[in-house]
């Protein structure tokens, strides 16, 4: 039987280390590639062959690999231990050294955005699975700068945008909590604190979530400043210099997702909210009190604190992978067996959960914060979806395996609901049994509702400050986002007028949380075909998985029969969750 123990992750696959000869041998060898590749610029025309254009668009794939390779090995040392000098002062060297190479290939992608239409069409025909890249490329072409300003951009991005980000993960990730567990005060981090956010006593929860928003509103004035800039910094360049209409739009381009069905499903989770305020209703009645407070939405519905051993978790969630696909199992095992999953709880390294693909080459790397809760089994396998996601589509490029970010949800998020089954087909004890379908609810509002609130709070935090708003202003508004999803099944205090300065991707990447709400709804549909059609649907879902960032989302998906543009379809998620809620309201309340 193989042994699974929490440990460190290895950054070998990419370098020995920071000061190895193989990172200096990568950095000077990225330099030469650079200086070769810049001499096709001459040779950029529209009467250039298709065997020269795709020979030139290799090299850049190389060029991409080895810059991604040094990029995430200090993005990854960074990761581990946030407060590291060295690794900090990688990262920045990393910035500066890439940005400088990336402004030395700018050539390329500024003429392939301006090139006439016939030419263009004439080498996508030849250009086989980069035809999507090189597409997709061109829709930026309205909103494009000339050479020398988007040079500057990318220089300034790295002591401006880049910096703050890194300013406030030093900041937060430094943060220490105390809290009085069992008569004991103890001192944790992020992702120890909030295990007990799903404890039974009551008196505890609060406790840990006053703790927390206590340290982050300390510190709100300043995480405040930083949040402001990134807005007014994401507004200078994208709407006063790249004429995107909107701040959401600049995402949705990214995303490749047309804003209508952005709009389309915002709207639709904000007139589901009902369907949760019912949810959180029978929680407090489960839990015998008038009304849940916002301490209380994830509390557990009856005390069954039960924990899972590493090996444990990591047995149940390849056993889940397994029965779905034997494949999905070993491509797991696989992120597993390289050492590529860092699941330690320590001091500095940073909070939460990612799954970091660097290349269609390599497996990816996956940080986890193992808790040793259902929660944390549950992470284990949204982190290893991710994971294996990637790994299906490695037959693709560097540019197109990756999938957008709406679609990147998928597999993490079907990984999650296979190991629910799971846990329920071996689980006995009812009360268990119960917490964990009253869990499933719990992560649906986490993942769709919450989320989307989250994207209708950034949608107008970007409106108030273009207009002059203040840290409280921002507060205020933000307390009356919590209150309108909650309406009166859930009463808010003072404190969480700080939440938002505590949401890392509000500062990292405005606007993606919407993709949450995305990837959960469509997977809910996925899912409910799954358990209605058995072993024939699974090709066509892996074939979605293969398919990468190859296509665009709405092309994928529209093969797969769902129009993201219908509201029906959305509506269509929402329906299954109604259903998750009329069963537990059927149960009887103990």
């Amino acid at each position: 039987m193989t042994t699974y123990q929490q440990e460190r992750w290895s950054l070998d696959d990419l370098f020995p280390g920071h000061e190895s000869q193989e990172f200096k041998d990568a950095m000077a060898a990225l330099d030469v590639s650079i200086e070769a590749f810049e001499k096709h610029r001459p040779r950029l025309d529209a009467e250039i062959t298709e065997e020269d254009f795709l020979r030139i668009v290799s090299e850049l794939e190389e060029i991409a690999i080895l810059s991604s390779r040094l990029e995430s090995f200090a993005g990854l040392w960074f990761t581990e231990d946030t407060q590291n000098q060295d690794a900090q002062a990688l990262q920045a060297r990393i910035d500066q050294f890439l940005v400088g190479l990336q402004n030395r290939t700018l050539f390329f992608s500024l003429w392939w955005k301006k090139l006439d239409q016939a030419a263009a069409d004439r080498l996508m025909a030849a250009s086989g699975d980069l035809k999507y890249w090189l597409e997709e490329m061109r829709h930026y072409t309205p909103h494009t700068l000339s050479e020398p300003e988007e040079k500057v951009i990318n220089i300034k991005n790295v002591t401006g945008f880049n910096a703050l980000i890194t300013l406030y993960d030093s900041i937060t990730n430094r943060y220490n909590f105390k809290v009085e567990i069992e008569g004991e005060e103890k001192d944790l981090t992020r992702g120890e604190l909030m295990v007990y956010a799903r404890h039974h006593d009551s008196d505890l929860r609060a406790a840990i979530y006053q703790e927390l928003y206590k340290v982050y509103g300390d510190d709100g004035p300043i995480l405040g400043q930083i949040y402001q800039t990134v807005v007014r910094d994401w507004a200078n360049e994208n709407i006063d210099l790249r004429n995107y209409q909107n701040p959401i739009a600049v995402r949705n381009l990214r995303n490749d997702v047309p804003d209508e069905a952005v709009d389309v499903l915002l709207e639709v989770c904000e007139k589901n909210a009902p369907v949760f305020q019912r949810f959180f209703d029978l929680k407090a009645k489960w839990i015998k009190t008038d009304q849940l407070r916002r301490y209380d939405i994830y509390a557990p519905v009856a005390q069954a604190d039960k924990t899972y051993t590493f090996q444990d978790s990591v047995e149940m969630v390849l056993d889940a992978f397994q029965q779905f696909d034997p494949r999905i199992a070993k491509l797991a095992e696989k992120i597993i067996a390289e050492g590529h999953v860092d699941s330690e709880i320590r001091k500095g390294k940073r909070g939460g959960a990612f799954c970091w693909s660097v290349d269609n080459k390599l497996s990816p790397w996956v940080l986890l914060n193992y808790q040793g809760t259902a929660d944390s089994v549950a992470t284990m396998a949204h982190e290893l979806g991710h994971g294996i996601h990637s790994l299906l589509a490695q037959d693709h490029s560097i540019f197109t395996f990756h999938s957008s970010l709406p679609l990147a949800e998928n597999a993490s998020t079907f990984g999650e609901m296979l190991l629910i089954d799971k846990l329920l087909s071996q689980e006995e004890d009812p009360a268990v049994r119960r917490d964990i379908l009253f869990k499933q609810v719990d992560d649906a509002y986490a993942t769709i509702l919450r989320q989307s609130f989250f994207a209708l709070f950034e949608r107008e935090a970007h409106r108030m400050i273009k207009e002059g708003a203040i840290i409280d202003d921002l507060s205020e508004m933000y307390l009356e986002n919590l209150k309108k999803q909650f309406g009166n099944a859930v009463s808010v205090s003072d404190e969480f007028r700080w939440e938002w300065v505590s949401i890392p991707h509000f500062y990292h990447t405005p606007f993606y949380v919407y993709a949450y709400a995305f990837g959960q709804l469509l997977v809910l549909s996925l899912y409910q075909r799954y358990q209605q059609e058995g072993d024939s649907f699974k090709p066509g879902y892996i074939k979605i998985l293969e398919a990468g960032g190859s296509q665009a989302p709405a092309k994928i998906l529209s093969e797969a029969g769902i129009d993201i543009k219908s509201q029906a379809f959305w509506q269509g998620g929402f329906d299954v969750i109604n259903g998750m809620v009329k069963e537990l309201e059927d149960l009887p309340v103990d």
